[in-house]
């Protein structure tokens, strides 16, 4: 007799509010994310998938979740009806990492096939404490920092690759699961932890790697040609503004043209001189007002080839929008190139995913006047 999958859905309902405001994540910081105007995601991210879900394969899932936002009002939303409520936080309004652990010790009780969950690396973690390697996990993206393997390029990718789950056309292996101290993010320090080795589903196409860090010695000396080369852009193209996006390839052209850059946040640079350093998207805002034309470079994350929605949602589409997609440039170290094939964007809008999916390609710079043609993924949506 054919037997439904039973699959946990938990949503992390404050998960990715730090980002679009400059927070770089929302541990331990939700209150003041608020106080800069910072406005739930993870709902709307965990809708999407779900809808995709019930239009894709709606008759293989008795789901298990938790009472509120943390997951029956989304089912509730998406038109789902099969669920089971098996935990009630006691706050419902501040929920916290204890709800979701408590959840999964419920849901372990029930013998879930599968945790599918909407937040970042943090509820990634929290739930990995609890489940250890007893059910396999899939995360919807929805934080600022997501460098485990469990997730999903985008909430939609995530729908497709359940759908081949509960078809048993994917396998279950083991996958690792990071996180970032955002106490030490803060403040420009990268350090990231391999908290275990859990379960995850086995799918090239939709499921991201974990981030690459590359040290070579001859990366300094590429990265001092690119910086060369973006100097002399800035010097020909006087009145735009540059804004310049995080990572070690970013500072490193901050150094050069000698302003203080922030490693892990977004700075602005008109005429040579420093106008804006560690950005959130409404100062971002507010300075593209301010001047009339602008160009964004950035840089995609190793391995996992995205230039646009991890650890940069300041960058969001309503900046992106106005920058324009054509005054993007896009720079990486052959290095990274290598074990970076393809370009992803999941920027939380769609329409404009599309758009930049559409063009097929993105113009790279590795080097001094030294480009290469790399393709977006035209699966992303």
């Amino acid at each position: 007799m054919y037997r439904p999958k039973k699959i946990g859905f938990i949503v992390n309902p404050i998960a990715g509010m730090g980002g679009r405001v400059g927070l770089k994540g929302t541990d331990n910081v939700v209150d003041k994310a608020i106080e800069l105007g910072a406005k739930p995601i993870a709902p709307q991210r965990a809708l999407d998938a779900l809808i995709k879900i019930k239009n894709l394969n709606h008759d293989k899932i008795k789901w298990y979740t938790v009472e509120g936002l943390m997951g029956e009002s989304i089912l509730r939303q998406s038109s789902f009806r099969d669920f089971d409520i098996v935990y009630t936080p006691k706050n419902p309004d501040k929920t916290s990492a204890r709800d979701t652990k408590m959840a999964c010790e419920k849901m372990l009780e029930t013998g879930v096939d599968l945790i599918l969950f909407c937040g970042g690396d943090g509820t990634a973690r929290d739930i990995y404490e609890v489940v250890d390697k007893k059910t396999p996990m899939l995360g919807i993206p929805a934080g600022v920092k997501m460098h485990s393997g469990v997730f999903a390029i985008n909430p939609d990718a995530a729908a497709k690759i359940l759908k081949r789950y509960l078809d048993n056309e994917l396998r279950i292996g083991e996958v690792e699961l990071l996180d970032l101290d955002e106490e030490k993010y803060r403040n420009g320090v990268w350090e990231i932890k391999l908290y275990g080795t859990g379960l995850g589903l086995i799918e090239p196409t939709y499921i991201q790697s974990g981030k690459a860090v590359f040290h070579e010695v001859t990366d300094e000396e590429i990265k001092d040609e690119i910086a060369e080369y973006i100097i002399e852009e800035m010097k020909k193209d006087t009145d735009s503004l540059y804004i310049l996006g995080s990572g070690s390839t970013l500072y490193h052209i901050g150094k050069k043209i000698g302003v203080d850059k922030t490693l892990l946040g977004i700075d602005a640079v008109y005429s040579m001189r420093q106008v804006g350093k560690d950005l959130n998207e409404k100062q971002l805002l507010e300075l593209l007002n301010e001047y009339e034309k602008a160009k964004l470079v950035i840089s995609p994350i190793g391995a996992q080839g995205f230039i646009l929605g991890r650890g940069n949602q300041q960058l969001s589409p309503k900046v992106i929008k106005k920058i324009g997609i054509e005054n993007i440039i896009v720079v990486a170290t052959p290095s990274k190139l290598a074990s970076t094939p393809i370009l992803r964007v999941d920027t939380g809008d769609k329409k404009l995913d599309e758009l930049f999916v559409k063009r097929g390609y993105m113009i790279v710079v590795i080097g001094y006047r030294l480009m290469k043609v790399v393709k977006f993924q035209r699966e992303a949506t």
